[in-house]
């Protein structure tokens, strides 16, 4: 019997984290292939025309290859822990909430359309994670040291023009903190449910 291919073992364990990888690599390519098909049909403009995928898709939208990649490395990091921990669906809700506050902060605060990338929600999944895991520790949801601060510390690096000097582009910054802000509020609120019920963690 022949042994499993690596890459088909991981979809199967993690489910959910393969799924939005290969939803950010479909709206990388699209970008791509046709910029301004992307923008005029999965940017983020509310719900006009009733169009209400509008509010979650601008988080597939990736604009070059080191966005795709480094936002999916680390989706999968943090993704990976959660689903394993507490379940794909579980997964997919704190993608959905956080990317739907992610946008709607980014929108906000520049007024334009013309952003995308699952940074926003990579925050969230960091939030959630760090806040979760102080309250209910749980070995799956473990972070290697030094990851929490250096992702707030580079959340706060990139809200200088340092980081948009070096690599010439405008950084989602609104959306970044409102991804870390919500997932600190999701954890919380699961983290306080799962400590009342007197669940541990594993």
């Amino acid at each position: 019997m022949s042994q499993e291919p690596n890459w088909y073992r991981v979809a199967r364990q993690y489910p959910a984290v393969t799924s939005l990888v290969i939803l950010s690599a479909l709206g990388g390519i699209l970008v791509s292939v046709d910029y301004s098909a992307a923008i005029q049909n999965l940017s983020f403009s509310g719900i006009t025309d009733n169009q209400y995928w509008r509010l979650i898709t601008p988080i597939f939208l990736h604009f070059g290859m080191l966005h795709f990649v480094f936002n999916s490395l680390w989706l999968s990091m943090l993704g990976s822990r959660i689903e394993q921990s507490m379940g794909s669906l579980h997964l997919i809700i704190v993608v959905l909430v956080s990317g739907l506050v992610s946008n709607i902060a980014q929108y906000s605060w520049s007024g334009t359309v013309n952003f995308g990338g699952m940074s926003g929600v990579v925050y969230a999944l960091l939030g959630y994670i760090w806040i979760k895991n102080t309250l209910v520790p749980q070995r799956l949801l473990s972070l290697p040291k030094g990851i929490v601060g250096f992702m707030v510390g580079w959340l706060f690096l990139c809200m200088t023009p340092v980081v948009t000097f070096f690599i010439g582009v405008g950084i989602a910054n609104a959306a970044h903190l409102g991804g870390l802000l919500v997932g600190l509020l999701l954890g919380l609120g699961f983290g306080l449910v799962q400590r009342l019920k007197g669940e541990h963690g594993s």
